[in-house]
């Protein structure tokens, strides 16, 4: 399953859960610093890496976020990792939403901390962002057939920029003690291979998790920028395919990508 070069504790992590990845994750390529681990999974996907094939780093110094954001990776002190993924038509639009389930899961699971999920893709503990998710497809002449997810973590206590540390948590300052990051690692990795294959068995199940996790996220005001026009209304929940439904007045918005503030 491993590259043999894994650092002890991720070597570890990914032990414990072994017998609930073995149907998943592929390798798993360990790199004590990256650009970005989605750019890397990104070319091993174009070259023909199969499924749950696994990137991971001590450090980035070009990790981001969506819309091209970056990503705060300060050494040691988070997971930064990327997954490549094949999913048929249907799984696609789920991709992301599963993801964020799985995150809040192995939270829950490994720490025993009770997660927020913020569409379409944040994790929030007290109120805080503690894990972010990208998704990224790689197209042929014949559609898509490969999105790389990239998860980041914020495990330890580091120190972030000033216009991170306002909006940002870990783990270990949440629970309040030392967090073994290979178990939080084997952890997510393991409810992201059920969430996902679930996505694809039964959506209804992942979509009915992300509802609970988000529930008190929506009946919230947002503003969306969408495209070039702006949508101002209440977060009403997500429809069947992911997207996020507005209601502006008398109407009812569905955002599938875009800017979301919320108030």
């Amino acid at each position: 399953m491993t590259n043999g070069d894994l650092p002890a504790d991720i070597r570890d992590g990914v032990r414990v859960y072994a017998s609930r990845l073995e149907s998943f994750v592929r390798e798993v390529a360990w790199h004590a610093e990256i650009g970005s681990t989605n750019d890397t999974a990104l070319m091993l996907a174009e070259r023909g890496a199969p499924e749950g094939t696994v990137v991971g780093a001590d450090l980035q110094t070009a990790g981001r976020g969506r819309r091209g954001r970056s990503w705060a990776s300060p050494p040691g002190a988070g997971l930064y990792v990327s997954v490549v993924l094949r999913p048929d038509a249907r799984t696609v639009p789920l991709v992301t939403i599963a993801a964020g389930v799985a995150v809040a899961d192995a939270i829950g699971e490994a720490i025993g901390l009770a997660a927020v999920l913020k569409w379409p893709n944040d994790v929030y503990l007290g109120g805080r962002k503690v894990a972010g998710i990208l998704a990224e497809a790689g197209s042929s002449h014949a559609g898509v057939h490969h999105i790389v997810l990239g998860v980041g973590v914020n495990v330890g206590r580091a120190s972030y920029p000033p216009e991170v540390a306002a909006r940002a948590t870990s783990l270990e300052h949440e629970v309040g003690r030392p967090v073994d990051r290979g178990l939080v690692l084997g952890c997510c990795l393991a409810a992201l291979g059920a969430r996902y294959r679930e996505a694809g068995s039964d959506p209804p199940h992942v979509l009915a998790a992300w509802r609970r996790y988000a529930e008190s996220m929506l009946r919230r005001p947002v503003t969306c920028h969408v495209g070039g026009g702006t949508v101002s209304g209440i977060a009403a929940g997500i429809d069947d395919q992911g997207a996020l439904l507005v209601r502006a007045g008398a109407d009812t918005v569905r955002v599938v990508s875009g800017e979301v503030i919320w108030h």
